[in-house]
């Protein structure tokens, strides 16, 4: 559970910000992890169908989708956990080169699989919230 408070917190959502507001990040962040889980597995299937226009807009948008998150990190709250998220993020962007030139459905699948991992944890977050600040924004 700590890690999770912690998470939040390398990404800016500290004390500070009002419960509504973190859960309103929390829930950005995991539609931007959909959206890139959504982009790999496109490019995965336009690689296999040689469609390397579409595979390289599909990678240009899962790299868009990286760098925000990358840059959304708090470094100052976040400490070691925005600092490694910020190496898994700049390996991901290097991945992501290398599978754009190569075609490389194995590349592609391991940075589909570590994304996943850091997506599954963000699903926790919002049960370790205060409803109230959950049951505010449907």
């Amino acid at each position: 559970m700590r890690v999770n408070f912690k998470a939040l917190e390398s990404y800016g959502a500290g004390s500070a910000a009002t419960q509504a507001a973190v859960a309103n990040k929390v829930e950005l962040i995991q539609m931007l992890f959909d959206g890139l889980l959504d982009s790999l597995m496109t490019a995965h299937g336009h690689i296999e169908r040689n469609a390397i226009e579409e595979k390289a807009k599909c990678l240009a948008r899962a790299n868009r989708i990286v760098f925000g998150l990358q840059s959304a990190l708090d470094f100052e709250k976040g400490g070691d956990l925005a600092k490694n998220l910020n190496e898994l993020y700049s390996y991901t962007t290097r991945r992501l080169l290398h599978i754009n030139v190569r075609n490389d459905l194995t590349a592609l699948r391991e940075v589909h699989g570590l994304m996943s991992e850091v997506r599954e944890a963000w699903r926790q977050v919002p049960s370790l919230l205060p409803a109230s600040a959950l049951s505010s924004h449907h």
